[in-house]
Parts: C-alpha cells; structure tokens; sequence
C-alpha cells in the first residue's frame, strides 16, 4: 500500500470511527455520541450561523467518509462508524443553551431515537448516506423535542 493510501486510510478511519471511540466494545454508538457532546462544548459559543455550518459540514462530509469506511470495514453500516452518531448529537444540540441539563436532556433524547430507530426505513440508502440519514433524522427528532420540552419547562 502506497504512503497516500495508508493516509487516507488512516484518515478516514479516525474521523469515521469518532477518534477512536467507534472500537469501543460496548455501546459504542454511545461512546461516539460523546464525542459529538465534546465536539459540542468545543464550538458552543461559536455565533449560531457558524455552529449550524460546521454540523451541515460534518454530515455532508459524513456521507462519503462512512461511504469509504464501509469499504475498508468491508461490512454496510459497521458498528465502527459512529460520525453518524457525532452529527446527529450536534444536530440535536443546535441553538441549545450548553447547561448540564439541556446537553445531557439532548444527549438522552438522541439516544433514544437513535436506538429506537423509528427512521430505520433511511438505512436503505446506499452507502454513506444511508449510514447517515437514520441518524440526521433521529438529531432532528431529538432537537425537535428538545426545544418543545425547553419552551415547555424554560
């Protein structure tokens, strides 16, 4: 294997498997949504525009690098790849004040959509965009939620 592609290898494996938290032998769709909660508190207090622009380009990038990780896995939608995971936690979390409440209430009700799965009919898609897809609509379940339940209880 050349140098260019053990790199791209490389790279796609770290940025598809979460840093690493993708080989995590239990939960390890859970142990990638912390790192979407991580990535969150990183760029929290960027201005909003910019907030939504970094998770649009975090799942837009998301297609075509779960797309490549299939390949290297050799198996659809592997447990590994957990960016999914990552831009569905930033989804959820938009405009979300950056309390412990509202992060970990994000956080739980991504989970639970996540794992509950009712968009499983998105997985269909070839490719990276079906390993996404489940996960951006479960985020925008979640974000949806999130927001009724703050305008709700403050």
């Amino acid at each position: 294997m050349s140098d260019k592609n053990r790199w791209r290898t490389w790279s796609v494996k770290a940025l598809a498997t979460g840093f690493g938290s993708g080989y995590s032998p239990v939960a390890p769709g859970t142990a990638g949504s912390l790192v979407g909660v991580a990535v969150f508190l990183l760029i929290k207090d960027l201005p909003l525009a910019f907030y939504i622009l970094f998770t649009l380009a975090v799942t837009v990038a998301g297609v075509p690098i779960s797309t490549l990780a299939e390949k290297i896995f050799g198996e659809k939608d592997s447990q590994k790849i957990v960016i999914d995971e990552i831009a569905g936690i930033l989804i959820s979390l938009i405009a979300v004040p950056a309390g412990v409440y509202s992060v970990t209430a994000g956080f739980l009700l991504f989970r639970f959509f996540d794992i509950w799965k009712p968009f499983r009919f998105l997985e269909k898609f070839e490719g990276g965009l079906g390993v996404m897809a489940d996960d951006v609509a479960a985020g925008l379940a979640a974000l949806a939620a999130l927001h009724l339940g703050l305008i709700i209880y403050g």
